[in-house]
Order: structure tokens, then sequence, then C-alpha cells
């Protein structure tokens, strides 16, 4: 389906502010990127470069006074997430080589110390897909999806301990989850058709059967729809803006997304 985006930012910045941004989508397997703007004001220096994760970063300088970020893109993305009931688990030794970071604890996502849980949660589960989507139904069952929650920025254990979180949070008890089981799992952000309320979004992906595979504990059924701006290990790596030095907060963020009925606009 073929999918319109934006988001919109607007700070008020004190003293001139490094920011790292994270707002681009890039084309890839599941999704092409066919029209893009994204627009700065003031206009100042950027420098672009791709993360570790193969994300689109931006650098810049805000400088004080007013400062606001306007981005859109027309895109094509698939209409449905794979379901792949019985797709194998892949031994540790045949994880390719970029795979290999996506088993380790974070600091959002500390899998060592979900070993014995995990395989509570899986019991018979045929290992690889199956186990996957035991614990994403398992989290859905158990801890409270909450947009409005206060508890924010947790990580699994804190997650696992209060029950309830925001879509972040449910990622990351999934991601440790898996992690613990020697299954590669990764955080994913981007936008999400249908979402209520409308915000960005996050998820988890798992690698099995020699691809990775899109899991949401915070959907009741699996749903396409998605554009993708970023991976990482956990939510400290695809923050959609990082700024150092004195606090700055947006005073105003909208998100959207809508479909597209005849592609481009």
């Amino acid at each position: 389906m073929w999918l319109g985006t934006g988001c919109e930012l607007d700070f008020e910045v004190g003293v001139p502010t490094p920011f790292i941004l994270m707002l681009r989508p890039r084309s890839g397997s599941r999704q092409w990127v066919a029209r893009e703007s994204y627009m700065l004001t003031p206009s100042v220096p950027v420098i672009e470069y791709t993360d570790s994760y193969g994300n689109l970063c931006q650098r810049l300088i805000a400088p004080p006074g007013a400062f606001s970020i306007r981005t859109s893109a027309d895109i094509l993305t698939v209409d449905a997430v794979d379901v792949c009931p019985g797709a194998p688990f892949v031994e540790v030794q045949d994880l390719p080589n970029e795979v290999l970071t996506y088993l380790l604890p974070t600091r959002y996502c500390e899998s060592d110390r979900f070993l014995e849980m995990g395989r509570g949660i899986v019991e018979d589960a045929r290992p690889g897909y199956d186990q996957v989507s035991r614990i994403e139904s398992w989290i859905r069952e158990n801890v409270r999806f909450n947009p409005d929650s206060l508890h924010f920025q947790l990580s699994a254990v804190e997650v696992n301990q209060q029950r309830e979180g925001v879509c972040r949070e449910l990622a990351h008890l999934g991601i440790a989850l898996c992690r613990g089981l020697c299954i590669p799992a990764r955080m994913v952000v981007g936008y999400l058709h249908g979402l209520e309320p409308m915000d960005f979004h996050a998820w988890f992906e798992a690698y099995v059967g020699g691809r990775w595979h899109s899991f949401d504990p915070t959907q009741t059924q699996p749903k396409g729809g998605r554009v993708t701006v970023a991976y990482g290990r956990d939510a400290a790596d695809v923050a959609i803006f990082t700024q150092f030095g004195p606090a700055v907060y947006p005073q105003h963020m909208s998100v959207r997304i809508n479909r597209l009925e005849h592609g481009p606009t």
C-alpha cells in the first residue's frame, strides 16, 4: 500500500544546541521511499551519515530561538506482516556476523536476567518463530499497553515488574526474552497506519528462519501498513532526536500517516 507520513517538531532553544535527528525512512526490501521533504526553520548546515545499524542520521546545531522540523514522505510498503509459523531457530554459530550484536544484553534489554522466565513462557513451543510468537502473546496477555502510562523509559526488568508501559517498553521486554533464548532481536521505530492515538510507534523484530520477522504485542493481530524509520538494540539507539547540553523538549509535536489511493502526490 501507498502511505503518506509526516512529522512536525517545534522547539524553543535557549543556547546553540547540537542535535542528532533520526527522522528519515530509507528504502529497503519492505518499503520504497518515492518522495520525501525535510525542512528546517531556520535553515542550518546539516551533516548526514549512516550509523552502525543503517539508520539515516542528521547532525546540526540549532540556533537560539524558535527551531522547527517538518518532514513528509510518500512510501510504498507491504500490506501485511509475514506470519511464518515453524520458521526454525538459527544456531548461533550460523548467524550472520551483523546479527550477533542483537544477542547481547543492553541497557534497556537485560536479557541475561530473563533466561528462566523465557524458557517458562515458551515451554514446548518449537524453537524459532513459534517461541517468539508465544512471547508476543504472553506480553499481550500479561502486560498492559497504555499509551498514556506514567511508566516511561523503563527497562525490560522494570516493565516486567510494573506490568504496564508504552509501546517501547513492551518491545524491550520482548527483545530481552528473545535474546535470553539466543534468538537475535532488535527494536524498530516508525509509523503504523491506523494507530490510535497517533504517534511514533515501536515494535520488535526477531531473526528466525534466516530473516527478520516483525512482532508487535500492542496489536491483537499481525498488522501491515508500517513504515520503518530506525533499527537498534534498544530505545537508546533509535531516538528520533537526541540533543546535547541543557535539556530541550518539543513545545509541539505531531505525527501523521495516511493511506494514499493513487500513489505519490
